[in-house]
């Protein structure tokens, strides 16, 4: 039987019994587990490698997916770092430009310790990968949309690219989730996710995912996964279970209010400019349509001066300013010193990144209430 997704975020792709008749996901908050006899196992062993509760969550996760096979990680940086365990050394990458600042960090130091390379390119225009293409390149790092000035790149064209030159396709998936994007339906062979942010939806439980599109990939992550030990605990795996069940329902409430603000803040005097999927002038508006059922609740956007943008933030009472997205709280972000601090100051601002650029994470409050905040956090 086929579910659709909003029932896979409950289920996964079937109803499972839980011991006892529980309705929720046993916490099995066991390090070990003994075995019935000598070369017998009950199919866990030590937690590091698998855990019941564990297993739940990825089964979920990779059905929402479409996967071949999904671990879960204790955080999302954690998952990158793992999912880069495919690449030998001396491999050249190259990646969307406007990237998380946390990635971009690792790669430009702890990735380049471990011998990979990496190229930053506007990937929304696929004639710049070709050019960034080198003899030792062996994958394409992909975000769309991209954090934090919201590029999208059509994953069909990429695709057609990876397969012509026989390169890997990893897709950050964090921003829109498998509820709005599914990758591998469109060709990725990595997908990655932090889920910190939507797929938690509480801003309580860090966690990051793999999910792979292939046996050989998914038997080369197990092994890391269980060699590096970055397996996501039995109760935060707990929490991400219940977090999922109302993905659906957040999403498409943080998506309908983000709509709502994000016409509104285009009105305003105060506001130059403002980066939402969802607005029919955004670059990438078609292509994103094309390829994904929505448009998420993630917006940038630039005000007139950088005193009004601190002010902003000091101001604002309903919205926090707080790093992360994602939750069903609003949270408003200083990209150039929080989430992007780390980039290269030529970097940031080529993107735009500046003092006067802030991102919102629109979460699932009255929206009359998230424009009033707004509005008086923009007057003078």
């Amino acid at each position: 039987m086929k579910f659709d997704v909003e029932t896979v975020c409950i289920h996964g792709n079937e109803r499972i019994e839980y011991p006892y008749g529980s309705l929720s996901v046993p916490i099995f908050q066991a390090a070990t587990f003994t075995h019935p006899g000598i070369g017998e196992s009950t199919g866990y062993d030590y937690t590091r490698e698998s855990n019941p509760t564990r297993t739940e969550l990825e089964r979920i996760m990779n059905a929402l997916e479409g996967g071949v096979d999904t671990v879960a990680c204790n955080t999302g940086m954690a998952a990158i770092a793992l999912a880069f365990e495919l690449l030998p050394p001396e491999s050249h990458v190259v990646c969307s430009e406007d990237l998380y600042g946390g990635s971009v960090r690792y790669f430009d130091t702890m990735g380049e310790r471990k011998g990979l390379h990496f190229t930053y390119v506007d990937t929304s225009d696929i004639q710049n990968i070709k050019d960034a293409l080198q003899d030792n390149t062996k994958a394409l790092y992909i975000e769309t949309p991209s954090n934090p000035t919201m590029q999208i790149t059509d994953l069909r064209k990429v695709k057609e690219l990876a397969v012509e030159k026989d390169l890997l396709l990893y897709v950050d998936n964090t921003f829109l989730t498998p509820y709005f994007q599914k990758p591998i339906a469109l060709g990725a062979d990595v997908v990655i996710s932090s889920g910190t942010k939507f797929l938690s939806g509480h801003n309580d439980t860090l966690a990051g995912f793999i999910t792979v599109a292939d046996k050989k990939h998914a038997e080369q992550i197990r092994y890391a996964y269980k060699t590096i030990g970055c397996c996501l605990s039995p109760f935060d795996s707990y929490m991400l279970v219940r977090g999922i069940k109302t993905l659906a329902l957040r999403m498409e409430r943080a998506q309908e209010n983000a709509e709502k603000i994000a016409l509104w803040l285009q009105e305003q005097p105060h506001v130059a400019k403002v980066y939402y999927v969802g607005l029919k002038d955004h670059p990438g508006y078609e292509v994103n349509k094309s390829q994904c059922s929505g448009y998420g609740s993630m917006i940038s956007f630039r005000v007139d001066t950088e005193e009004r943008a601190r002010k902003m933030l000091e101001k604002v009472k309903v919205i926090a300013y707080a790093e992360s997205l994602g939750g069903v709280e609003s949270l408003m972000t200083y990209p150039m010193l929080q989430t992007h601090g780390d980039v290269p100051v030529e970097q940031r601002e080529k993107l735009g990144i500046t003092e006067t650029f802030l991102r919102l994470s629109v979460g699932v409050e009255s929206v009359g209430d998230l424009i009033n905040d707004l509005e008086q956090a923009l007057s003078d």
